[in-house]
């Protein structure tokens, strides 16, 4: 389950930025150094993977026995220098990648995903270049969990979930434009405790496949970095409120509400950080059901609500931020979970003053909610 959770905080949290970094209207600055034509060029890719189902907690090992095989197919183009954050990471590529599985196993059928990433390159010659690429999206299982039909999927309960995929790749260039690319890593699917059961999918994989390269090879930019941000320094006040939703267990098919507010202060320390502490209040109405089924009819109810205090970090690009904290609770009368919590996600400033979030809340490795946040920056 920790691992599983792992996977989810490497993408809930990147799948904003990578999606407006790969969509994005990227006007390019000509640069002799780099490029030859007025857009950044692009890779395009076709990848047979193969894999087996990791058994990652008893409640799985019955479906990890067979070896899914997939197919995938991406694009994905040279960031250029047009927006600040691609000279401080230094020049990364970002793409779009479909993804095709069959498990061979009709309890878990087949799985459809489409997913945004970032690939950095840490070695690279003329003919080779050696990449890691983390991403995350969507992905759709026609087949899931059902108790009267599929009660074995544990794997899988909701025909929606997260992606979440991290690889190192190898290209070699057979030709000027053709690439040879090997591959391993991983492909994780999950649906953050939403619906339940809930264990997630975690595929190893190895991938052999071909890269169609509109312009090789590439060398560095030699643009610098943009001036220092005008925030630099400054403190800042964040008021927020988050709603979600989450199904207590299996057997109670109702989805409860689950909500908060919180007040924050940060400061922006450089380029790309800013450090955040905050006060938080929750309510999650899952608890109030899950009371009622343990207590006595004459017992008097602890209070659910829970207050507590974090600190944290934001990894910042542009208009969008990897954000992660970690926080203690300071009033939790109902002992339902550990005393500390950690929380990972993307936010967005829509404006100067305006900003969201999706987040995902956890508790000791095992997601407890995903929170869909509006705030206001003051």
């Amino acid at each position: 389950m920790a691992f599983r959770v792992m996977m989810i905080r490497f993408g809930v949290l990147l799948a904003g930025l990578l999606a407006r970094a790969s969509l994005a209207n990227v006007q390019a600055q000509t640069t002799p150094e780099l490029l030859t034509r007025n857009r950044p060029p692009l890779v395009v890719g076709a990848y047979a993977q193969g894999s087996f189902i990791v058994a990652h907690t008893p409640a799985v090992k019955h479906l990890a026995v067979s070896h899914p095989t997939g197919v995938e197919v991406n694009l994905q183009r040279q960031t250029n220098g047009a927006a600040p954050w691609h000279a401080w990471y230094r020049y990364p590529k970002v793409g779009l990648a479909l993804v095709y599985y069959d498990y061979h196993n009709p309890v878990l059928g087949q799985s459809y995903a489409a997913s945004v990433y970032i690939n950095k390159s840490f070695w690279r010659t003329q003919r080779q270049e050696v990449s890691f690429r983390i991403g995350t999206g969507v992905g759709y299982f026609p087949v899931r969990f059902d108790q009267a039909v599929n009660h074995k999927n544990v794997i899988i309960s909701s025909r929606l979930n997260a992606t979440i995929q991290t690889r190192i790749e190898y290209d070699v260039a057979l030709s000027e434009q053709l690439g040879l690319l090997l591959g391993i890593g991983l492909n994780h699917y999950s649906n953050g405790a939403t619906t339940k059961p809930n264990f997630g999918i975690n595929l190893p994989t190895v991938l052999l496949g071909l890269n169609y390269h509109q312009q090789r090879p590439l060398r560095p930019l030699a643009t610098p970095p943009a001036p220092a941000p005008t925030d630099l320094g400054r403190n800042f006040l964040n008021l927020s409120t988050s709603l979600g939703w989450k199904q207590r267990n299996e057997t109670d098919p109702r989805h409860y509400l689950v909500n908060s507010v919180t007040l924050a202060v940060g400061r922006r320390v450089n380029r790309k950080s800013n450090l955040i502490a905050g006060l938080e209040g929750f309510y999650d109405r899952s608890l109030q059901a899950q009371l009622r089924d343990t207590a006595r009819t004459n017992e008097q109810l602890p209070d659910v609500k829970k207050a507590g205090a974090y600190v944290g970090h934001e990894l910042l690009f542009g208009r969008l931020a990897f954000v992660s904290h970690l926080g203690f609770y300071l009033y939790n009368p109902y002992k339902s979970n550990s005393f500390y919590y950690e929380r990972l996600g993307l936010k967005y400033h829509f404006t100067e003053r305006i900003f969201g979030n999706i987040d995902l809340k956890v508790h000791r490795g095992a997601a407890d909610v995903i929170e869909w946040r509006l705030g206001v920056k003051l």
